[in-house]
């Protein structure tokens, strides 16, 4: 299935030029639709940066996955789903809110009088305790705390792809890897800086996904 990308027009801002992000088509690459979501299974290859959603052996969805980086590796094995929540914060990592004050940190170090708010992680999709798929920046190198992460334009699209007790295999690297994850598209727009950190704890990002860049 051929992908296809778009050129980089370049912006005249004054007297400075600046290219356009390359913006492809899609995120992923289809094989036709699921007819039993029963038989839907999932596999990821770490060494490719790739998720593959098979029904049965047929691929029907592959897409790029960001993965965990030293010391916070994703990890390896079989898992089932079982947590799905369309809107999630982290539990971890977000911010310490007092009125107009926010800063970024953990909810362990959470200081008296300050409250929590989790770095958004929409269309969340649970398979280790902590661990899961989520829409966020795509980076070409180990870059999560061990989550997989996917692209904005089509993490809603593997969300729906899945159900409680899909199976997932998390492997070291994959025989498709050679094949079906050979020419997958890659984002690039992975650097896109966040919005300001009084919108990333509103539903804002929630509501439109590219407030999270």
């Amino acid at each position: 299935m051929a992908v296809i990308i778009l050129g980089s027009p370049i912006v005249f801002n004054g007297c400075r030029s600046v290219p356009e992000v390359e913006k492809p088509v899609s995120m992923a690459v289809r094989y036709g639709q699921v007819s039993n979501m029963a038989n839907v299974n999932v596999r990821v290859s770490l060494a490719n940066r790739a998720v593959y959603v098979y029904e049965g052996n047929e691929p029907r969805w592959v897409a790029a996955v960001a993965i965990g980086k030293p010391g916070k590796e994703t990890p390896l094995g079989n898992y089932k789903v079982f947590s799905k929540l369309p809107r999630k914060r982290s539990n971890t990592y977000g911010f310490h809110v007092n009125g107009s004050d926010i800063r970024p940190g953990k909810r362990v170090d959470l200081p008296s009088g300050q409250r929590y708010v989790g770095y958004p992680m929409p269309w969340w999709v649970e398979f280790k305790a902590g661990y899961g798929f989520h829409a966020g920046a795509v980076w070409p190198m180990p870059r999560t705390a061990g989550c997989l992460r996917i692209h904005r334009t089509v993490a809603e699209e593997f969300f729906n792809l899945v159900q409680k007790g899909t199976k997932i295999d998390i492997q070291p690297s994959l025989p498709e890897d050679q094949t079906l994850g050979k020419n997958i598209p890659r984002p690039m727009d992975y650097a896109l800086p966040d919005h300001p950190r009084s919108v990333l704890i509103t539903d804002a990002p929630f509501d439109d996904l590219n407030v999270l860049f």
